[in-house]
């Protein structure tokens, strides 16, 4: 793997204090699987964490949080060739990315899916952890599987 070919990128899972997490909708994109946490590009010298914290405002509108933790190193994973779209005309051959757990501490009125522009998400809902891999994208699953095994200890488990 060469880490040049591999886009910076920061993921969040933010934890309702019962232990929930927030489960964003992909904007136009059908089933089954079009859910999945706030993501986002690293800016050039940007702090990992102020850009976990400036994705998820942008991506859900969502400020009062609190840290939890952060995953050990970097989980990567490639696009599919038929994600043909402006990140791989860029020459990106995936993603590399550094997630971070934090705990939301407001209230669910400060969800604004347009906090910037154009959205990413077009419904959210509180859902579990272990049932995200099941719920996002084929190529991401591996790292979504990786990310509910680091943050299981702040998770709700399903009833």
């Amino acid at each position: 793997m060469t880490p040049s070919r591999y886009r910076p990128n920061v993921g969040v899972v933010l934890f309702h204090p019962d232990g929930r997490v927030w489960l964003g909708k992909r904007a136009q994109t059908p089933g089954p699987w079009c859910w999945q946490f706030p993501q986002g590009g690293v800016d050039p010298g940007e702090d990992l964490e102020a850009a976990a914290r400036r994705e998820l405002g942008e991506e859900t509108g969502a400020r009062s949080v609190t840290p939890l933790g952060r995953m050990d190193g970097w989980i990567t994973y490639d696009f599919p060739a038929e994600a043909q779209g402006a990140k791989t005309a860029r020459g990106w051959k995936g993603q590399r990315q550094a997630w971070f757990a934090f705990r939301f501490e407001g209230e669910d009125a400060e969800f604004d899916l347009a906090a910037h522009g154009e959205p990413e998400f077009e419904a959210w809902r509180w859902g579990y952890l272990e049932e995200a891999p099941e719920l996002v994208v084929p190529f991401k699953r591996a790292a979504y599987e990786q990310v509910a095994k680091a943050f299981a200890g702040f998770a709700a488990k399903r009833s």
